[in-house]
């Protein structure tokens, strides 16, 4: 895979027309309803013109009263852009590997461990246990994960697929997958595994999962935003590491 090469495709194809992306100047923004991701997807700046973009994306969002986020990529311009987000009120979440690998490279048998079986999520109470499994998995609440997911599970079902892992009727594990049509780009999002349950195989056996379903789609890559606790495990199955990504998250003040 030359890495230049998918990383300019993926700039292109998902960073600059992704479904829901609009341009305003030298920014691309993806504006959604009330549960739906909102922020910044691309940028085209340098160091005369950012402040004010910036500036502009912030009058904008406050506008709609939405919180939105404004995605970092490593490679982004100017150099100094994170920085300059953070004097503008935006909060820096952890870092994140953006990492790519081509379909009919990895494994798409699914191995689960004995007692564990998966089911997909196809309604509300689907989304609850994903939700749930998210919270326990990461220590975050998944409030707002709850609400985006039911929004795309109610308007876009043909473009996300969800997964659960159960032990018994416990949820152990949870993931999901979007679809990009027009692209050659499938994106895996979750895969939080119980602390419990680590170490056992499952979250791989979601990816396959995953990679299975994306390949019989037609699609040529699966993208992630690997947290540092993922990147080795994705690495092991043929995921490249193609730049880093920080999310600089806006919110609304009372």
């Amino acid at each position: 895979m030359d890495h230049d090469e998918v990383l300019s495709l993926f700039d292109h194809q998902i960073r600059q027309r992704g479904e829901g992306a609009e341009r305003a100047g030298d920014v691309v923004r993806q504006v959604g309803a009330d549960g739906d991701w909102n922020g910044v997807l691309w940028a085209g700046l340098d160091s005369a013109t950012a402040d004010a973009a910036i500036a502009e994306q912030v009058r904008y969002f406050t506008d709609l009263g939405r919180d939105f986020e404004w995605k970092l990529y490593s490679y982004d311009r100017p150099d100094d852009l994170g920085a300059r987000l953070r004097a503008a009120g935006f909060t820096p979440e952890p870092e994140e590997t953006l990492m790519v690998a081509e379909i009919r490279d990895l494994p798409t048998d699914v191995e689960l461990p004995d007692g564990i079986r998966l089911e997909p999520v196809t309604d509300a109470a689907g989304v609850d246990l994903l939700a749930d499994v998210h919270e326990q998995a990461f220590g975050t609440s998944g409030a707002r994960l709850r609400e985006q997911l039911l929004t795309q599970l109610a308007q876009t079902p043909d473009t996300i697929g969800m997964t659960v892992a159960l032990a018994g009727e416990q949820p152990v594990c949870g993931a999901r997958m979007e679809l990009h049509p027009g692209t050659d780009f499938a994106s895996l999002w979750g895969g939080g595994t119980l602390p419990a349950w680590r170490g056992r195989g499952i979250y791989r056996a979601l990816i396959a999962h995953r990679a299975r379903i994306a390949a019989a789609s037609g699609y040529r890559f699966l993208q992630v935003d690997a947290s540092s606790q993922s990147r080795p495990i994705l690495q092991r199955l043929g995921f490249a590491a193609l730049s880093t990504t920080t999310p600089y998250v806006y919110e609304q003040r009372p």
